[in-house]
């Protein structure tokens, strides 16, 4: 069932100001409104009073998407179900294939038609560089948090090109609810575009429009650089930051980033982690019987089947298992072919050896997050334990452990999971309810390091 959108009522639509005057023109937004209506039909607004969330969006999809008229939306940093419909509209119109997804040649076409709008002398001016649909279908992301806690989201847009300064624009958006039809409640948008270089420059004014004496979150789209001197300015000053490992582009290396960044001190969230807790709460459930609970200390073989391409939540999930059951790595090896195939080797406190096999399984039908875990298996060499447990999210996957079998041939626990919201709106809008630090994510980051660093001797 397809949920439906809130009507989004417009304080402001995106308006072209100074770096200066931001915060008076935000200002101004709220003083202005309601003028003009004296009958006092309007609904109360509340104004971002909750938290503030810096988004760093890696690319320049949406600007371009918007530059060349295919998205009337504000350039928010948020690649949600508008974007995507944008980018099919503008694959359609220069006859690529349809995929909703960011591509080298989508972004090359939408280059060459910005460029060619700009050389022509085709401006747009404030009103209609962005303006914004009042019937759109798909809740966006800044939606999702301002459903339940109004907020001050500031999106770093970095875009190619020449280096003109920083371009910013404020704007304020309300979704409406049936429920709750008599007060708004509103998220401020400021979003700031330029080259990177450019935006690094002013990085030193952006902690001062975030909301004083309030939470406030770094969600950082691209994977965390420990040497970038904007995300180290940005990450001393909020409570959280927050990435999404199934957007890396070279996993094995950014986990690695990112136990380093824990290493210093920096409470991280990762929505990829998210994901994984009812893989996680299914496991435990498995094992709360008491009979099956002593069982535990006999598993010695592990496999985990997922989506070809992103080992992340694969990782994590082996990690965090290996973190509360005790066991050390010591090898590590990948091999090649149509299957990415992960062979680690741990040894449990009472030295026992336990293998464990990651499987990126190529899929007809690949799913919207990069990585996603199909299946997983947990048995025993020993016949006579009763610790055989196989969790999936759909039947062949449930199929292909059970043919692949074990030495256990009975005693085996099969649950079928159907997997909750996965989507990083979603998600975000849970992480922002929590900040600091989580042990339990930094431990299985700390485990997931030493597999990978055994992988580079």
């Amino acid at each position: 069932m397809v949920s439906q959108a809130p009507t989004i009522y417009s304080l402001q639509a995106p308006k072209d100001i100074s770096l200066s005057d931001i915060e008076a023109e935000l200002s101004q937004i709220w003083q202005s409104y309601g003028i003009g209506d004296a009958n006092g039909a309007l609904p109360a607004a509340t104004r971002a009073t909750t938290f503030s969330l810096v988004v760093y969006e890696p690319e320049e999809t949406q600007y371009l998407l918007t530059a060349s008229g295919f998205y009337n939306g504000p350039i928010d940093g948020i690649l949600g179900p508008q974007t995507i419909a944008a980018l099919r509209e503008a694959q359609k119109a220069f006859g690529l294939d349809r995929t909703g997804k960011t591509t080298p040649e989508i972004l090359a076409r939408l280059r060459e038609e910005v460029a060619k709008r700009h050389s022509s002398g085709a401006n747009l001016d404030n009103g209609s560089t962005a303006s914004y649909s009042l019937d759109a279908k798909s809740p966006r992301i800044a939606d999702e948090i301002a459903l339940r806690n109004p907020c001050r989201i500031i999106a770093l847009i970095p875009i190619a090109g020449e280096d003109e300064g920083v371009k910013a624009q404020v704007s304020a958006y309300c979704p409406i609810q049936k429920q709750s039809s008599s007060t708004l409640i509103c998220c401020e948008y400021i979003t700031l575009t330029g080259t990177a270089a450019a935006l690094e420059r002013i990085g030193g004014m952006i902690p001062a429009l975030l909301i004083g004496g309030l939470p406030k979150f770094l969600w950082w789209k691209a994977t965390p650089d420990p040497n970038n001197a904007l995300f180290k300015r940005l990450a001393a000053v909020c409570n959280n930051v927050i990435v999404d490992s199934c957007e890396f582009n070279h996993p094995e290396n950014d986990l690695l980033s990112l136990q380093e960044l824990v290493e210093n001190g920096m409470p991280l969230a990762d929505l990829n982690w998210r994901r994984l807790s009812a893989w996680q709460e299914l496991t435990a459930e498995a094992y709360d019987p008491p009979q099956r609970r002593a069982s535990l200390r006999e598993i010695d073989r592990v496999t985990i089947d997922y989506e070809k391409g992103n080992p992340a939540q694969a990782l994590m999930f082996l990690g965090w298992l290996a973190s509360r059951l005790e066991w050390s790595p010591v090898s590590y090896e990948k091999e090649s072919g149509d299957y990415q195939i992960t062979k680690i080797k741990f040894l449990a406190q009472d030295q026992r050896e336990v293998q464990a096999e990651l499987a990126g399984v190529p899929v007809a039908d690949v799913g919207e997050i990069s990585g996603d875990l199909i299946a997983l298996r947990l048995s025993s060499t020993n016949p006579q334990a009763d610790c055989g447990t196989v969790i999936c999210s759909e039947t062949g996957g449930c199929m292909r452990m059970e043919t692949q079998g074990g030495a256990q041939s009975s005693g085996l626990f099969q649950q079928v999971t159907s997997l909750s919201e996965q989507k990083a709106e979603v998600l975000l809008s849970q992480q922002v309810q929590r900040w600091g630090h989580e042990a339990l994510f930094e431990e299985t980051l700390g485990v997931i390091a030493k597999v990978l660093k055994l992988g580079s001797k």
